[in-house]
């Protein structure tokens, strides 16, 4: 039978997929609509199964921040070319899936694929997902996401080149400086916010380190005892947010800032694509560092 121009146009628009695929779909299945894109989707799975043992360490940063400010969703999407990262229908896909954790809050990766992509988005993000895999020819899966809320103050959020996301829950201070601490988090990769909350062992293993690098220096081990806790103390403040320099006023910590505001942090998040599953070329935290100190 006679497909038409019309007929693949809708197919398109409801899959995302190309025209071809579209009237190759539509003339295996006599014309029928919903069987066509049925069948697209089932070849998308099948694609989505030949891609699953590729790398995938591209990616982008999805956040959501409702508008009283009380809550925000972040997720991390990833797929295999920084090309494709930046496309436009890859970063919607980020968005929404950030969106269905803001809305729905679903208990793990699994739960969030099953829900529907919304604002008029046909099918669950699960069949999102394998539309973009069919069209786009890359693995792409979504690796982790969270939500925050503030009970009390509110979130700051701050993106970089969709690459590093934060959010901050603030209490007190104002917007501008919520978004402030949340690029300095971003810039400065914070392990945690207090010294009070680094683990013993942790304390423990650089003191040991820092103790054998001093051991011959010659000194006496008293001398070399306050040298090591004086170098303890640098490492604490280096991993700590409180204790870090600020990246828009080295001159003064973060604690110290946020005292003047009389502005507390109760929580923090950061993102960054790609980290823990391979070694990046890409500096984005150098990036960070230099759009802070020009702010």
């Amino acid at each position: 039978m006679s497909i038409s121009a019309q007929q693949v146009k809708e197919l398109r628009e409801r899959t995302g997929l190309g025209m071809m695929e579209c009237k190759v779909a539509l003339t295996e299945t006599g014309g029928d609509m919903e069987a066509a894109a049925d069948l697209l989707r089932k070849r998308a799975g099948a694609k989505v199964e030949k891609k699953a043992g590729r790398i995938a360490a591209e990616g982008a940063i999805g956040i959501i921040v409702s508008p009283d400010r009380k809550s925000a969703a972040m997720v991390e999407v990833n797929c295999e070319t920084d090309f494709v990262a930046k496309g436009e229908e890859f970063l919607v896909f980020a968005a929404a899936a950030a969106a269905c954790v803001a809305d729905k809050q679903p208990a793990d990766i699994n739960a969030l694929y099953a829900l529907p992509g919304g604002d008029g988005t046909p099918g669950t993000i699960a069949q999102m997902r394998e539309g973009l895999v069919m069209k786009l020819g890359e693995k792409i899966n979504i690796r982790r996401f969270e939500k925050l809320s503030a009970n009390q103050g509110h979130i700051g959020s701050y993106l970089h080149a969709q690459k590093i996301g934060v959010l901050v829950v603030l209490d007190g201070g104002d917007e501008t400086l919520a978004k402030d601490i949340a690029m300095h988090v971003a810039a400065s990769q914070p392990e945690y916010f207090s010294k009070d909350q680094v683990p013993a062992a942790a304390i423990a293993k650089e003191k040991e380190i820092l103790l054998e690098q001093a051991k011959d220096s010659g000194k006496p081990p008293e001398i070399i005892e306050k040298m090591v806790m004086g170098r303890v103390n640098k490492y604490l403040n280096e991993i700590t947010l409180l204790g870090q320099p600020f990246v828009k006023d080295p001159d003064t910590t973060v604690e110290k800032l946020l005292k003047s505001k009389g502005a507390s942090v109760k929580g923090f998040l950061r993102y960054e694509v790609g980290e823990g599953l391979e070694k990046r070329p890409d500096n984005f935290t150098a990036e960070v560092m230099a759009t802070a100190k020009g702010a």
